[in-house]
């Protein structure tokens, strides 16, 4: 069995975001968060403890993503999804939400633990690679409109 001591330095030295918030009351506040999380988002524990974790979304609160969130937060499990949060400066990014629910020895559901991965970098490449086939495929609409224009005068 590893120490507390251990498990905290691991913890610290994620790169991810990892968040510990309670189970109990309506706002599922924040305990504990780690180094990374500060580093990704701005915010210091002092002004995010015991908060819920929706002002990580600012206004942002109509992404598909946080209805399994929040399934997740209401039942139990486990749930994987990516969204939008904004840091404390305000700007976005796309955080990889790992959410899992900690149960105790009695197989109660006491605790949610998060793991947020900053994933910016690849939704842009996704978003741009998007948006190049769309380019493509419009110019490869006027090149057969062209040669079928073409082809028509010739006749």
């Amino acid at each position: 069995m590893i120490n507390a001591q251990l498990m905290q330095m691991v913890i610290n030295a994620s790169n991810d975001g990892i968040v510990i918030a309670e189970r109990e009351g309506l706002d599922k506040p924040l305990i504990y968060v780690n180094p990374a999380f500060e580093r990704m988002t701005g915010y210091t524990p002092d002004e995010i403890l015991y908060q819920d974790c929706r002002f990580l979304q600012s206004g942002d609160r109509d992404q598909p993503a946080l209805i399994a969130i929040r399934e997740t937060l209401e039942h139990g499990g486990s749930c994987r999804e990516t969204l939008r949060n904004y840091r404390k400066d305000g700007s976005h990014f796309w955080n990889e939400l790992s959410l899992s629910t900690v149960y105790n020895a009695a197989d109660k559901q006491t605790y949610f633990v998060g793991v947020q991965k900053d994933v910016t970098l690849q939704v842009k490449a996704q978003q741009r690679v998007a948006q190049l086939e769309a380019e493509l495929a419009q110019v490869k609409a006027e090149l057969a409109t062209l040669k079928a224009t073409s082809g028509s005068n010739k006749a």
